[in-house]
């Protein structure tokens, strides 16, 4: 419960993720005050799809605000501003009066993958943002998405007035306002202001050019007014109509600004079952190995970079339940986290787990390859390596990925200072250590581990005005808890297994290609 002698305002941040919809109030000075999650639920129809319904969106929403309001005590009147974010690309085709006329297409939704192809049989400026045009595309973007819909269901496309991303379907649930915020457009459109903004020649030739007909035309920056409350959001949701709503994010990047990444040298390392490495840039940026300079994608004037792990803390997990059972049972028994366990039982092992060298490539490569053929690499393998050399060789594999992926936005200019990390791998400090050691960088924590909640909290006190910008929002709002300096001589030991881990994989993609090629034929 709040104290009753703190009056506001509070900020609220809505936080649509893949399995559930959180609602979070914080203080101004970045302070949470509480939290609520209401979960729904993805269909598979067919292999490679993924659908959710908007409906139970809205649902799980009107659920979570009330249980964050009852738990905190906190009244609709005291809350001074809004924003969210929610996953992408998800699409959602819409009619003239806003109804939803289908499940949502998700983010992870792989069927447009024929009309992705076509964008590598184009030489386009909108290519900059596939690794400066070397990598291919991926299906799970806008253009794609929409041309698929176009060819497979043209009734639904024909019917649509409009095909969102799912923040932009926020928008307009709470504001009635139709708008697309640059991020989604930026980052899953191929929206580039430097270029003249959409790339309308590009989406003809994958297939799709009179969806511009569909897409909003108002473009909004991230924690700009994007409007108000409206009577009726605030009647569902039991809120007070005329609230400021401000333009919200995808959730990854609403991660990076609870982070306060938010100007060039600091780098996010948003960690979990994956890992998603973001930073700023003060010029435009491309190159093989990563995605962007993203054009505005998260602060006007900015360049946003994007790379990640597809499997990082997925393949400790694997390790854990396949080949630790006993470790978990024991732990268990007595309370302890078996993680923190394995931390110990690995913590002599010298740099290079003397030899042994994991490529975490189990589920693909998003970055530096964009390879999704790639498949895991364990080698060097002696009688002297024990249950826990894998262990170790597992968290340097995700180390060495993140270490790769920065060098290939150092090979294109960006210089990281420092990295800021958030999520479940923070909870290990003996891995935030390995991280430093191997990168050469400092790991930086922060106070509030729910980064994504506190950006849209923060983009809702810009919008509403409490903070002039994003960046004295994270002045204000984000606070350093701990800082991990790498040891620089394990930095140097490390430099020879980083460069062996990153060798590995050219030289066995042929033969990891042919395998998943012939392990598909038998399906």
């Amino acid at each position: 419960m709040v104290t009753q002698a703190y009056e506001g305002p509070f900020l609220m941040g809505i936080d649509y993720g893949t399995e559930s919809c959180r609602v979070a109030l914080f203080d101004l000075k970045g302070s949470p005050l509480g939290f609520a999650a209401t979960p729904y639920k993805t269909t598979h129809p067919r292999p490679g799809w993924a659908e959710q319904s908007p409906l139970d969106w809205w649902e799980a929403l009107k659920a979570s605000v009330a249980m964050v309001l009852n738990n905190t005590g906190i009244k609709a009147r005291q809350i001074g501003g809004i924003s969210y974010d929610a996953t992408t690309m998800t699409v959602v085709p819409m009619d003239k009066s806003g109804k939803e006329l289908s499940n949502a297409i998700m983010w992870m939704d792989v069927r447009a993958t024929e009309q992705a192809a076509r964008a590598s049989e184009i030489d386009h400026w909108a290519r900059l943002y596939n690794g400066g045009g070397t990598l291919g595309a991926t299906a799970e973007w806008f253009p794609f998405k929409a041309a698929w819909l176009r060819e497979n269901k043209p009734e639904l496309y024909k019917a649509a007035y409009r095909l969102v991303d799912a923040p932009d379907w926020v928008t307009y649930k709470l504001t009635g306002e139709w708008s697309v915020n640059i991020n989604s457009a930026a980052m899953r459109g191929y929206y580039n202001r430097d270029y003249g903004g959409w790339p309308v020649d590009f989406y003809e030739y994958i297939g799709c050019g009179d969806v511009f007909e569909k897409v909003p035309e108002r473009v909004v920056d991230l924690g700009e007014p994007i409007g108000t409350l409206s009577a009726a959001a605030a009647s569902e949701l039991g809120l007070v109509p005329g609230i400021p709503v401000a333009q919200g994010s995808a959730d990854a990047w609403a991660g990076q600004i609870g982070m306060g990444v938010v100007a060039p040298g600091r780098i996010a390392v948003t960690t979990g079952s994956s890992q998603v490495i973001n930073g700023q840039s003060d010029k435009p940026l491309h190159g093989p190995g990563f995605f962007g300079g993203y054009t505005d994608g998260v602060i006007k004037g900015q360049y946003t970079v994007e790379g990640g792990l597809v499997s990082s803390g997925s393949v400790l997990k694997w390790f854990k339940d396949g080949f630790a059972r006993d470790v978990v049972q024991a732990t268990e028994r007595v309370g302890l986290n078996p993680y923190q366990y394995l931390d110990k039982a690995c913590a002599d092992i010298p740099p290079g787990s003397e030899g042994l060298i994991v490529n975490e490539y189990f589920q693909g490569n998003r970055t530096p390859y964009t390879d999704s053929k790639a498949r895991g690499i364990i080698w060097g393998l002696s009688l002297r390596h024990t249950p826990e050399h894998l262990y170790h060789a597992i968290m340097e594999a995700v180390c060495f990925g993140t270490a790769h992926t920065l060098k290939a936005m150092g090979d294109a200019g960006l210089v990281p200072t420092e990295l800021v990390a958030a999520g479940g791998a923070t909870k290990s400090r003996y891995w935030m250590q390995m991280h430093a050691d191997v990168t050469g960088l400092p790991v930086v924590l922060t106070e509030v581990g729910d980064a994504v909640v506190l950006g849209s909290c923060m983009l809702a006190a810009v919008g509403s005005g409490y903070y002039s910008s994003i960046q004295e929002a994270a002045e204000n709002m984000v606070h350093e808890k701990d800082r991990i300096e790498p040891n620089m001589d394990t930095h140097d030991e490390y430099k020879f297994y980083l460069q062996q881990y990153m060798d590995a994989y050219p030289q066995m993609r042929d033969l990891i290609h042919k395998s998943v090629d012939h392990e598909a034929a038998k399906k």
